[in-house]
């Protein structure tokens, strides 16, 4: 089940969906969302990416966060989707947000996308990208976002706990 947390700040409004466990619809303002969820890092760029079926429409959405303030929100939509390619487009964006030189923290609560470019990409790389199992699914993503890892050497991507503080 999900919850949609409607952001209001002015004349904006930014929706992102969150796992609950009703099925009920609330708003929270940024100030309220960053008091709820602030015992995890203080700064970074948080991204999140799903489809609602999987497969189905879904979206992506990224928050850079500096000393505990949203500095900048991004996000996107597909008509037609999984929830895999929605949390890799939204690693992809983070990276092309960064300068070169960035030196900062990616965090995303997709251990399978993490572990995609943190460990397996490489070997998958050297192999001509193929992996022992079969094919890799979403070959032209993980190809993207590794290259865009690989030029930007100071970014640390890392795993956190999904909608955990």
């Amino acid at each position: 089940m999900r919850t949609t947390i409607e952001y209001r700040d002015g004349i904006q409004e930014r929706k992102r969906d969150l796992v609950s466990r009703s099925d009920s619809e609330k708003s929270y303002t940024r100030k309220e969302v960053l008091t709820r969820f602030s015992e995890g890092p203080q700064s970074g760029v948080f991204t999140d990416g799903s489809a609602r079926p999987n497969p189905g429409p879904g979206g992506w959405g990224l928050v850079f966060v500096m000393n505990g303030e949203i500095r900048k929100e991004l996000h996107g939509y597909e008509e037609s989707t999984t929830n895999n390619r929605m949390e890799l487009t939204a690693l992809i964006q983070a990276y092309k947000n960064l300068g070169g030189n960035a030196n900062i923290d990616i965090y995303s609560d997709s251990e399978l996308c993490v572990n995609t470019i943190n460990i397996w990409a490489a070997g998958w790389e050297k192999r001509g990208w193929k992996r022992k199992g079969g094919p890799i699914k979403n070959l032209e993503l993980v190809q993207e976002l590794y290259a865009l890892q690989q030029e930007r050497p100071n970014v640390r991507l890392n795993w956190i706990k999904a909608h955990n503080g």
